[in-house]
């Protein structure tokens, strides 16, 4: 073997190495973050132990003052009972207001009579984590808790893509 074709192997190793490295990464960048927050009754919720029991689920940041968020939530709430006794879903809410507002949240919640588990994310740690620029955001887990879609904004109807993608999980 001459000292070109060791050069050449080890380079082609070197990038083998560097494909699975970045492979890895990729693969823990769609793992849920770890972040500590409190549900709205002050119970500690580590975020990385979220999940459905191997069925999807979906995180949606909101704050009390964004109207498109609460118009969101409110569609979903609307055929969350039907989604979950056709597929299971669960859907989390993190609240992402900040601490002066965050006795907002319960009460809202209350009288909107959201049947999701509400987080506080006072501090944005969890919104920092998952990258979240702009509210509302949502995301999609599949049931091993890897992230398969995320998006940000809201326009009337795109709920239904939602329960389309959930559907779309559960028969693979």
């Amino acid at each position: 073997m001459n000292l070109n074709s060791k050069h050449m192997k080890m380079k082609k190793t070197g990038l083998v190495i560097i494909i699975l490295l970045c492979g890895v990464v990729y693969v823990n960048a769609q793992q849920m973050p770890s972040v500590q927050l409190k549900d709205i009754n002050g119970k500690t919720v580590q975020t990385d132990t979220l999940n459905n029991n191997g069925k999807p689920f979906i995180i949606s940041f909101f704050a009390t003052w964004c109207k498109p968020c609460l118009r969101e939530l409110n569609a979903i709430n609307e055929m969350y009972e039907d989604w979950q006794e056709e597929t299971g879903v669960r859907v989390i809410a993190i609240s992402t207001d900040e601490a002066q507002n965050v006795n907002k949240v319960k009460p809202l919640v209350d009288r909107l009579g959201w049947d999701y588990e509400v987080l506080l994310d006072t501090n944005s740690d969890f919104k920092r984590a998952l990258n979240v620029n702009m509210i509302p955001a949502v995301f999609i887990f599949d049931g091993q808790g890897n992230i398969v879609e995320s998006r940000s904004g809201y326009t009337e109807g795109s709920e239904d893509h939602l329960i389309e993608k959930v559907r779309e999980l559960l028969n693979k």
